[in-house]
């Protein structure tokens, strides 16, 4: 097959799959629930993207934000990074809204979720 027929038959195919690739938005400010388990409360936190918030024992820091395009499913997915009181990085990665098991916080003694991104 030479190239002419080759770049008919492959470029509708890169085409379809430029168009069908899923779209984010980014935004500038998460919404994170951390749940303190031992003391049985919760507590919602506005954080900058490219801030540190310091969430009791926890320093929390929100380096991306990003949601869905508006002609998908409404999701909200925040790169977050987590230390402890020893500075020791106990969390660093994508967490989703619509899925938080997928990359959960594993702490005996904090939850942490997303809820969204504003």
């Amino acid at each position: 097959m030479n190239n002419f027929f080759k770049s008919l038959f492959v470029a509708p195919l890169f085409l379809f799959s430029a168009l069908t690739a899923y779209a984010y938005v980014d935004k500038t400010v998460a919404l994170i629930t951390v749940m303190d388990k031992a003391a049985g409360k919760t507590q919602n936190y506005e954080i900058p993207v490219g801030t540190e918030l310091d969430a009791g024992k926890l320093k929390i820091t929100v380096q991306s934000c990003k949601q869905t395009d508006p002609f998908q499913a409404e999701d909200s997915f925040a790169f977050i990074r987590v230390q402890n009181e020893n500075h020791k990085v106990i969390f660093s990665s994508w967490m989703s809204r619509n899925n938080p098991g997928a990359h959960p916080l594993q702490n005996p003694d904090y939850d942490l979720w997303v809820i969204e991104c504003k």
